[in-house]
């Protein structure tokens, strides 16, 4: 958006001026005529303090939800679309949320359908609200696919949030071992061991390895943090820019014993959730399986999923593709096949995400109560290794004196 500087009279005569936001010049004097004010100059700023920076453009979780919940609010109260995206507008705190629904006000009071105009900002409405606003914008239930959306929204969040704070602990805890085993030796091991050289004695297997570890990590401290860096700058640059490495790494993730079983149920949950919501929505199913290969954040089940929807335009079903994937367990895959059979697909895909939903909080808990006891388990390993390589020459040395 525009920022402008204006110059003018209000209607008492006043002399005014100041700056304003707005598309073009035209929106810029309809805005200024509704606040009253005869525009004398109008002109673009050049300051740059009045550019639009908007870093990132994206919008919170909750505040989006927060939105949908009060716009199906305004319409049920038998609201206007225009008027309610003016009220939400205004009260919003997300500065991108604002801006945007600013733009797409104009745009609807120009003529344009809400969803076409909401689509014109991809990072603020996710492609799935665009869709399922343009199918409620079709059937006149607005206000049931804002609602609807709203719970799928925090459901989804809620369960991701499960799952990253089922990741997160043993990640911390994996970070606190590296550090203090190199604490340890780089700067314990060497203090001990320069001890012992001077009494010639002859040191053990286990002490030998883990000195010669201690005096490669002290040599070549910086080799060993520049390859620990240039890894995980190549890690992230082929897994941004690669589709094949990509979808590897999910691949892998998925078969990871434990966890990748928690991924694969949030991963089903989100699938199916999305499904469900846009089928209920009246949204095509193909065009639905398209939308929920793009925001159901891993390639590997977005690639089945495009394969359920090349086998639906060749006149298959959606469960047969499902079936032949390692992915999917047979209650998904049966299940599927009966709400196609009985025209309830959007009520069976509704109750497989409720289950796996249910599944991910369960497995969630588990996990936390047996994570802490071994990540705490190999901290204290590779300290006792340390610890064992450092005090098995003082045993040695005892036993000869």
């Amino acid at each position: 958006m525009t920022v402008f500087r204006y110059s003018g009279r209000t209607k008492t005569g006043a002399q005014k001026k100041g700056i304003i936001e707005a598309t073009n010049k035209k929106v810029a004097l309809e805005k200024l005529r509704a606040q009253g004010i005869n525009a004398r100059e109008l002109e673009e700023s050049k300051s740059i303090l009045h550019k639009d920076l908007n870093i990132g453009g994206k919008v919170k979780h909750q505040d989006f939800v927060i939105y949908c919940r009060q716009y199906a609010t305004l319409i049920r109260a038998g609201v206007s679309i225009v008027e309610a995206t003016h009220i939400l507008s205004a009260q919003t705190k997300s500065k991108p949320l604002k801006k945007a629904l600013e733009q797409v006000e104009e745009d609807i009071r120009g003529g344009t359908a809400f969803s076409d105009a909401a689509a014109k900002h991809p990072k603020v409405f996710p492609v799935m609200f665009v869709n399922m606003m343009r199918s409620g914008e079709a059937t006149g239930n607005i206000d049931e696919t804002l609602e609807r959306l709203a719970e799928t929204l925090e459901k989804q969040f809620k369960i991701k949030k499960k799952v990253q704070s089922a990741l997160t602990y043993p990640a911390i805890l994996s970070v606190l071992t590296i550090a203090v085993g190199m604490f340890l030796m780089v700067f314990i091991v060497p203090t001990f061991m320069a001890t012992f050289e001077e009494m010639d004695m002859e040191m053990p297997l286990l002490t030998v390895v883990v000195v010669s570890i201690s005096d490669w990590l002290i040599a070549y401290w910086y080799f060993a943090i520049g390859i620990f860096l240039l890894s995980i700058l190549l890690f992230r640059f082929f897994y941004k820019n690669n589709k094949q490495f990509y979808y590897n790494v999910n691949y892998a993730l998925l078969r990871i014993p434990v966890f990748g079983i928690l991924m694969q149920k949030n991963v089903i949950a989100r699938m199916t959730r999305t499904l469900s919501s846009l089928f209920s929505s009246s949204v095509p199913i193909l065009q639905a399986l398209t939308i929920v290969e793009k925001v159901v954040g891993n390639p590997v089940v977005g690639k089945v999923v495009l394969e359920a929807r090349d086998n639906l335009e060749k006149g298959g079903t959606l469960s047969e593709p499902l079936e032949k994937s390692w992915l999917f367990p047979p209650l998904v895959t049966q299940m599927t096949s009966i709400g196609e059979k009985t025209g309830s697909l959007d009520y069976m895909l509704e109750k497989i995400a409720d289950f796996y939903e249910e599944e991910v909080d369960r497995s969630v808990d588990t996990l936390k109560s047996l994570i802490e006891p071994l990540m705490i388990l190999i901290l204290a390993a590779v300290v006792g290794v340390i610890v064992a390589a450092i005090f098995l020459p003082m045993f040695a040395l005892y036993e000869n004196m």
